[in-house]
């Protein structure tokens, strides 16, 4: 079942559940649980509803995924930019096809706010969360080395025009 965010503990649950199994499976350090932090938090506080939105997964009753819409807060033509943010898929609920309704459910809603294009950050080792966004169209625009959450890792920018 995919529900929109808003239950007590849904917001803590995102930052949990990044920080932990990032750390797990990529051996990231807490400074990207901290940046999902600062993400979950300005959602939280500056959200605009007609424009942002965000989505949990459950599983039998357990939350096992999320996806963030926020808007770009930038103007790239007739609507802008929406953004998603945030992609999780917990082991528990991987192979169920939660990964790819949740990106759906962001792209229908960013359609539906008319946003003119969706963008996103994703870093190399993500290789499920890249096949999701290739098969919705996205496409890589920018890829740049970097240092980040205590690894080297690949950064990577794919949009996709509406």
């Amino acid at each position: 079942m995919i529900r929109e965010l808003g239950r007590p503990g849904d917001l803590g649950w995102v930052v949990k559940a990044h920080g932990e199994l990032y750390a797990h499976e990529f051996g990231w350090d807490s400074s990207f649980e901290a940046l999902v932090a600062r993400i979950v938090a300005d959602y939280a506080e500056q959200r605009d509803p007609r424009r942002e939105n965000a989505w949990i997964a459950e599983l039998d009753g357990e939350r096992v995924g999320c996806v963030f819409c926020v808007d770009a807060r930038e103007t790239e033509g007739d609507g802008g930019t929406a953004v998603l943010r945030i992609l999780l898929v917990d082991p528990a609920g991987r192979g169920t096809g939660l990964g790819g309704q949740l990106v759906d459910r962001c792209l229908e809603f960013a359609r539906g706010a008319g946003y003119a294009q969706m963008r996103l950050w994703t870093n190399d080792p993500l290789v499920a969360a890249r096949k999701i966004y290739l098969a919705r169209g996205f496409t890589l625009v920018d890829e740049s080395p970097h240092h980040s959450f205590g690894v080297d890792l690949i950064g990577q920018t794919y949009l996709l025009k509406f």
